[in-house]
């Protein structure tokens, strides 16, 4: 029963922190300054991200909630820790990218939310397998978003100097 009342309060909670730090800045499509910027061919269309963060919001909330009901497991604070360390970075991605257009800080940012989740996820595999089970789409999910911010670093070296055309966009300082 532990874990019902932990997956009913933190599985809500993860999914409207992810919320409000996509609502914090305007991001994808909606943000004039990203539309503007050169992007690889792989990118996916805009419809594909809030989709697939409120699936991994879901999965990754659910970790979390086996592992917070894990009482006794010797590991059980170390694992959570470094999920609340992950995922406060994660929450800190969006307005870094979107809103202060530090394209770069933001690829740093993201290999230290792998290398956290990973930590993570080895964590949660020592007491409770199944919680690390349910990080694996959010790790792939991370690689492929930190390649994506790599190929945007790469194709707009100045990107912080970009200027959508017909307007301004909103730039966090």
């Amino acid at each position: 029963m532990s874990f019902v009342r932990w997956a009913a309060f933190v599985v809500p909670l993860v999914l409207l922190l992810g919320f409000l730090s996509g609502r914090s800045v305007p991001s994808g499509n909606q943000n004039a300054w990203y539309v503007a910027l050169a992007k690889p061919a792989f990118t996916p269309p805009g419809w594909v991200f809030p989709v697939a963060w409120t699936l991994l919001y879901i999965l990754i909330g659910f970790a979390l909630a086996i592992a917070l009901s894990a009482r006794g497991a010797p590991l059980r604070v170390v694992g959570v820790v470094l999920f609340v360390a992950q995922f406060a970075l994660n929450l800190a991605w969006t307005p870094l990218f979107f809103g202060a257009h530090r394209i770069g800080a933001a690829l740093l940012v993201i290999a230290l939310i792998f290398a956290l989740s990973l930590a993570t996820t080895w964590v949660f595999a020592r007491f409770r397998p199944t919680a690390a089970a349910l990080m694996l789409p959010y790790l792939a999910w991370l690689a492929f978003a930190g390649v994506l911010n790599w190929q945007i670093v790469r194709l707009n070296p100045n990107a912080d100097t970009v200027v959508p055309a017909g307007g301004t966009s909103q730039i966090l300082r």
